[in-house]
């Protein structure tokens, strides 16, 4: 039957994966649709329960994520090359930042760039005096801390294991081939199916609150330029036309559509950021961004495994978990989609200079967007006319906290209708390069993503954006609220992933360098290569391992070696 659906729809895919990914995702917008109030009140008290009793684990498990890149990075395994030995990086290190950048955080950055601060400005997370110096800091700091390190530390591990999986032992690029050498030949059957429905399904989930948050601050942004009130339906017209933006690039590929975007969008981004430096108070910036990054290091170690324990007062005991636990629970949902991309745009690195960086360059123009954009925030308010601070916390106008901050700026309403473009084109190429990566993953396919029909991958950009139009416009609730309930939930099963995942990359890397037996063998090539071929595509490489280690022709389908047959048998 599943069969006859994708044959009858012209895709070129798992039909199992797709038919059931599509259909988890499909269930619940129709369910939504019918019976938001209901949906959001499922997920609001999951949300709450998962907040209240495992929001340590979140905590201590991006940490760990962290600490583990940072010592495989140093270790024995980082000279290994996540390619061929002789493998130069097919794109160059400025390509590959803004690729990597607009792909991840870069609408982000947009969205909170002013926002954050300003709300730990205004509501300082453990006790400190509202709008004062000591304020300013503590609040760069957690800011630098939600979206420096930690975040791309997400976004790394995944990465890497995709990368090396991929490039080196020549697997689909499947969510599930990285569990390879702790489940062997199983990843081919329900055990990996299942683990990429569930990478997809979150993956699609967690790009649709980027979506949903990209659109919320473009109504704002209208809504101060045009006077177009924020409500659902505009919101709902926002998401179609991006969708319909975005299905065009994936539908032209990585290097016409995605590329172009995304260093076009980095040039407009990095042109706002010199505006504001140049026409705020220079010297007050660039001293402020120095210390933003010492602020930074110096309350890292600490807030690395912080859960507060001993919260200042009652208003602030669930502080955390409303913005460090949904940051880490959103990220990691959608951290798949970014891994998979980092990882096609990362052939030819070590896993050295990988690691390095992907936590170092965009952490490094993260510091330098929040100390220039916060500090100015931080000057209005402290010598300037003030005023974001109430709407931004008393007002609760996060989505504008960007065009309210602009309008201190010369030339106001021409920046912020570039702004707007910014954040239009930056949630763009989040939504065409998670369409293409999730369709590799449906469809296991390589390199060559243009074997799959443009119309599979404009399925996957239309869904994403039919879960965020569904979450903003169908709960009943407030559209960040019900966005932080929905990916709250989701992000748990994976947290748990996460830990498998650095066990099975040290495991497979040891495999490969002979340190000890490995898992898959034989089976690789009869389960794949062989149906590959039986349907006359490209198959990938007959070997499951790169060559740091030849695997014998004599090992059993259980990965044990066997004695060679003898003449006699």
């Amino acid at each position: 039957m599943s069969e006859r659906i994708t044959r009858a729809l012209r895709l070129r895919t798992d039909p199992g994966i797709f038919l059931t990914t599509v259909g988890v995702i499909l269930a619940f917008v129709v369910i939504t649709f019918f019976a938001g109030e209901w949906v959001g009140s499922v997920f609001g008290t999951a949300s709450g329960w998962i907040m209240t009793n495992l929001g340590w684990f979140y905590i201590f498990g991006v940490t760990a994520f962290l600490f583990f890149l940072v010592w495989i990075a140093i270790s024995r395994f980082g000279h290994v090359r996540l390619g061929s030995d002789d493998e130069e990086p097919e794109h160059s290190t400025l390509t590959w930042f803004a690729m990597l950048f607009a792909a991840g955080i870069g609408s982000i950055l947009m969205f909170w760039g002013v926002a954050e601060p300003i709300s730990h400005f205004a509501e300082p997370p453990r006790g400190v005096e509202p709008a004062s110096a000591d304020a300013a800091r503590e609040a760069i700091g957690f800011t630098l801390y939600h979206f420096g390190l930690h975040t791309w530390t997400i976004f790394a591990l995944p990465a890497l294991a995709f990368a090396y999986f991929i490039y080196k032992r020549k697997m689909p690029p499947r969510v599930s081939s990285i569990f390879a050498p702790i489940f062997g030949d199983k990843i081919f059957g329900p055990i990996g199916r299942t683990i990429d429905v569930v990478a997809l399904v979150g993956t699609v989930f967690g790009v649709a609150t980027s979506v949903g948050l990209g659109t919320l601050q473009i109504n704002a942004g209208l809504s101060e330029l045009f006077g177009i009130a924020m409500s659902p339906l505009v919101q709902v017209l926002v998401i179609s036309v991006v969708t319909v933006i975005a299905c065009i690039s994936v539908a032209a590929g990585l290097e016409k559509g995605i590329k172009r975007l995304s260093n076009f969008n980095i040039a407009i981004a990095v042109g706002l950021l010199v505006f504001v430096l140049v026409t705020g108070p220079t010297l007050f910036l660039l001293k402020g961004t120095v210390e933003s990054l010492g602020v930074y290091l110096t309350m890292l170690p600490e807030l690395a495994l912080w859960n507060n324990v001993f919260p200042a007062n009652d208003d602030l005991a669930g502080w955390q978990n409303t913005w460090t636990v949904f940051y880490w629970a959103w990220t990691i949902t959608w951290s798949p989609f970014v891994g998979i991309f980092i990882a096609r745009i990362s052939r030819g690195r070590t896993i050295r200079q990988f690691v390095f960086g992907v936590l170092g360059l965009p952490v490094a123009f993260s510091v330098l967007w929040f100390g220039i954009f916060g500090m100015a925030s931080f000057h209005i308010e402290l010598f300037g006319p003030g005023g974001l601070t109430e709407a931004v916390v008393d007002e609760g106008d996060i989505p504008g906290a960007l065009f309210a901050f602009l309008s201190n700026y010369p030339l106001s309403t021409l920046v912020s209708g570039i702004a707007i473009l910014v954040v239009v084109i930056f949630f763009t190429t989040s939504v065409d390069s998670a369409a293409m990566v999730v369709d590799m993953i449906a469809s296991g396919k390589g390199d060559d993503v243009q074997v799959s029909p443009a119309h599979q991958r404009i399925i996957w950009g239309v869904l994403m954006g039919a879960v965020a139009a569904t979450i903003l416009a169908g709960t009943g609730e407030g559209g960040l609220t019900a966005l932080q309930e929905v990916i709250t939930v989701i992000g748990l099963p994976f947290f748990v992933m996460g830990f498998v995942m650095m066990y099975s990359l040290v495991r497979g890397i040891s495999n490969d360098m002979g340190e000890r037996p490995p898992t898959v063998t034989r089976q690789w090539r009869r389960a794949y290569s062989a149906e590959a071929l039986e349907k006359n595509e490209d198959a990938p490489s007959p070997e499951p391992v790169g060559p740091l280690h030849h695997i014998p022709e004599t090992e059993q389908d259980d990965g044990a070696p066997t004695p060679p047959k003898s003449d006699a048998t």
